[in-house]
């Protein structure tokens, strides 16, 4: 079976499923399952054009009111938000001038080093410890104009202050010295990053994996965002699984 993305082009069954108001918009699409040799943020075809469209539908908003700092969030550990936090940056920093930051606030299970191929060493958990410029704490990947920023070395001193005013400090500074954010952070079903980061930021981007997302959960997964008066600007469902080749997708 074929696994890539697809954005759903006929939105009915996932907009029912997931939303909680009428002006959440919901893509979904496939997370592809890529070998151990890839090379880190190596995407073609239609990922990287599904992904593409999603960065759009967020950040090229028309208007003033664009996001710029977006929080992505899963629903469940193991739903891709990492890889898609990842690529999501990796994509916008090609189609723009200004420099972006990915960050993993995700203290407990970090990955996004991985994505990157870096160590996970001086990263946030130091940041919110530590007294160094905010950019220090980064590191500028091949493409100039984009930052990753690993968990770093984790403590329970850190882990305390992720969600105070001393992370509320470093935001400020990444959002002053970054053009865009892009912010990892644990799922919601472990942590409420998604609440008190979301509600920092310009919004929450959803992240539900296919084939285990429940309706109801998902659908509460929204309203709790929303109860906290965190803008969702969307919901991705990932890992779809198809019946059908990928070439035959891309004429439908």
């Amino acid at each position: 079976m074929s696994k890539n993305f697809e954005l759903l082009y006929q939105m009915g069954k996932a907009q029912e499923m997931l939303q909680a108001d009428a002006t959440v918009p919901v893509t979904q699409t496939v997370l592809p399952e890529a070998p151990a040799s890839t090379p880190a943020l190596h995407i073609e075809g239609m990922a990287r054009e599904e992904v593409s469209k999603l960065v759009h539908r967020v950040f090229f908003l028309p208007g003033a009111e664009a996001p710029r700092h977006i929080v992505f969030a899963g629903t469940e550990s193991g739903d891709g938000c990492t890889w898609m936090a990842a690529h999501a940056a990796e994509i916008l920093a090609s189609q723009v001038s200004g420099m972006v930051c990915v960050v993993d606030c995700n203290l407990v299970q970090p990955s996004l080093h991985l994505e990157f191929d870096m160590e996970n060493s001086y990263g946030l958990a130091d940041a919110l410890l530590g007294e160094d410029p905010i950019r220090q704490y980064a590191r500028q990947t091949a493409r100039g104009n984009l930052w990753s920023m690993s968990a770093g070395t984790s403590t329970e001193a850190a882990q305390r202050v992720l969600t105070s005013d001393r992370m509320r400090a470093r935001i400020s500074q990444l959002r002053a010295d970054f053009d865009y954010v892009l912010m990892d952070v644990a799922a919601l079903n472990v942590s409420n990053q998604a609440m008190v980061l979301g509600g920092l930021s310009d919004g929450v981007v959803l992240v539900l994996k296919a084939h285990s997302a429940r309706r109801d959960s998902s659908r509460e997964s929204v309203q709790l965002l929303q109860n906290s008066n965190v803008r969702v600007l969307g919901a991705v469902l990932n890992q779809r699984t198809f019946p059908i080749p990928e070439r035959l997708y891309k004429r439908l």
